[in-house]
């Protein structure tokens, strides 16, 4: 499974490259074409620890002015 975000920046928001630095440091990935980041799970993901993950994802990126769109495939 690998989850994908797409991140949508704000003027007033946080730099882009220090957004890309907190979900980098989180074990996301940068990535080309419809989405900016993939986080890899290494094989299959309990729906428990994709909205784990959901919510991490809230915390790291409060107060950046970001919004983010997140599909687990």
């Amino acid at each position: 499974m690998e989850t994908y975000l797409r991140v949508t920046f704000h003027s007033e928001g946080a730099k882009p490259s220090e957004v890309a630095a907190r979900l980098q440091s989180f074990g996301f990935v940068p990535t080309q074409g419809n989405y900016d980041f993939v986080y890899d799970w290494n094989g299959s993901a309990e729906r428990e620890q994709v909205l784990d993950l959901c919510d991490e994802i809230g915390r790291l990126l409060r107060g950046y002015g970001v919004l983010v769109e997140i599909e687990t495939v």
